[in-house]
């Protein structure tokens, strides 16, 4: 299988090309020529399958340079016991009557994140031995809280590889930072950046596509590449999570086979709820794509409207993981919707580039609207969303609060109570505050206290390697202006 760029379609590369590349020298993102199709057989096969080898299967569906024996041992590295307080990794929980959350935090840095990012150093180390690559790959990564984390955590000490995260300086919350600014390894980096999220993500951008940069690198021994989802090696194991979350409702009964349900997700780059989508393409019988926002609210108004506009305010909140206005994954969506149009992709990525917003066709327009549903949350509702869920026996955090608010939204508009499942992104550990306020407490003044106070006040168990942030010594305190991300990467690969 090929694939191809979203802004070019002529360049064709192979999977292990893709991954190793990351991101298109045109800025377009990878995307796969066609999207094998799963039965009803082999959907069946695959409920009586582990995690690790349902996504064995799912991926070798995409990756035919890479063999299933390869695959498995991938998958058993990415998600062994070792790294997974969970023998099921993305274990469902049924909370309401035909609602059902999908946990996706059991991993290393207890976020989703790490479904993917502990395979991808898999995927990355592979390709380069597959496409004969003797430089040093430069992971860049540009994080709104947990992809930094959980990059660092997949990539350090890897060999052949060199990782450099940068982060907003006041953008993620402060269980974050400590894990990536203590993070360990000889090959890792991480730098703040004045400005938000989008500014980060603008800068790395900004390199990628900087010939004179890669240039410079090159003759260094070194080539850039990426672990943020623009990477296909990134989206395609996220696509498994959703798979396999529906073989797990057909096990428990939940379902049938054949019968649609719906998936809520909170997203703010669209990287999760896209890999959602793709695995409504291969046949997984997804009913409604429920896109949740918090205050950053442009998906929703793209979705409602057609009309994408970053031209608005920037919102700082309690779900820093969404706090983004510039969602890069859309435009992989966008080539899906125009039939593979890279020409009118390219112009809808120009006008954004130029003046902030573009409009899509009408007939683009109603094919978005008809599978996808858009909604949004905010702080107050993010809050009561908590102390409601926990009210009925759960412990939710601040960005599975606003899916499960939107979710609820969404019933309550359409009247469509099905079965739904709603995503649940990251453990309630890393946003203590804003937990420990939503169920009527006052935090503790320091952040790794407010992890003890949460235990004894919930009787929920503290991540293991959350608890163990404490005592670990900071090793990165750099901060950088937003145009000075390049020398940043030019001092760190000396």
């Amino acid at each position: 299988m090929k694939y191809l760029s979203t802004r070019d379609k002529t360049l064709r590369l192979s999977a292990a090309e893709a991954i190793k590349m990351g991101l298109s020298r045109d800025g377009g993102l990878f995307t796969p020529e066609v999207f094998p199709a799963l039965s009803e057989g082999e959907i069946r096969d695959l409920c009586a399958m582990d995690y690790r080898k349902r996504t064995a299967y799912v991926m070798g569906k995409f990756l035919d340079d890479f063999t299933i024996g390869e695959l498995e041992e991938f998958a058993d590295f990415a998600y062994s016991a070792a790294k997974y307080d969970h023998p099921a990794a993305a274990p469902l929980r049924q909370v309401g009557g035909k609602t059902w959350c999908l946990e996706l935090w059991h991993g290393p840095t207890s976020a989703f994140k790490d479904m993917a990012l502990q395979m991808l150093p898999q995927l990355l180390s592979a390709s380069l031995r597959k496409t004969g690559e003797e430089r040093t790959a430069c992971i860049l990564v540009a994080t709104s809280g947990d992809t930094g984390k959980a990059a660092l955590e997949g990539f350090a000490d890897v060999p052949q590889t060199r990782i450099l995260v940068f982060y907003p300086e006041h953008g993620v919350s402060e269980i974050q930072r400590l894990q990536m600014v203590t993070q360990e390894g000889q090959n890792v980096g991480v730098c703040a950046v004045e400005g938000n999220f989008d500014d980060a993500q603008s800068g790395v951008k900004r390199i990628f596509s900087d010939e004179k940069i890669r240039e410079e690198l090159s003759g260094r021994g070194y080539f850039l590449s990426s672990a943020n989802s623009i990477n296909w090696g990134r989206v395609l194991p996220q696509v498994v999570y959703y798979v396999s979350a529906y073989c797990d409702l057909i096990n428990t009964g939940a379902v049938e086979p054949g019968d649609r349900v719906n998936y809520c997700v909170p997203t703010g780059n669209f990287g999760n709820i896209l890999a959602c989508y793709y695995a409504k393409k291969m046949g997984i019988p997804v009913g409604k794509l429920i896109c949740a926002s918090n205050c950053n609210d442009v998906l929703t108004d793209f979705i409602r409207t057609g009309v994408y506009d970053r031209n608005r305010p920037f919102h700082t909140t309690m779900s820093p993981s969404m706090d983004i206005l510039i969602s890069s994954n859309l435009e992989r969506l966008l080539f899906d919707l125009s039939g593979g149009d890279d020409a009118l992709v390219r112009g809808y990525m120009e006008q954004l580039g130029r003046t902030g917003r573009y409009e899509i066709s009408p007939e683009m327009r109603e094919k978005l609207q008809e599978l996808f549903y858009g909604g949004f949350c905010d702080e107050e509702d993010t809050s009561a969303a908590i102390a409601a869920v926990y009210a009925g026996g759960y412990l939710i955090d601040t960005h599975t609060a606003v899916a499960a608010k939107v979710l609820e939204d969404y019933r309550r508009e359409t009247g469509d109570e099905g079965v739904a499942v709603f995503a649940s992104t990251a453990s309630p550990y890393k946003f203590c505050d804003s937990v420990l306020s939503a169920i009527g407490e006052t935090p503790a003044a320091d952040s790794l206290d407010r992890l003890d106070q949460l235990q004894s006040v919930t009787g929920v168990k503290t991540p293991e390697r959350l608890a163990a942030l404490r005592g670990k010594a900071i090793r990165f305190d750099a901060v950088t202006g937003k145009d000075d991300m390049e020398q940043v990467v030019l001092d760190f690969l000396r």
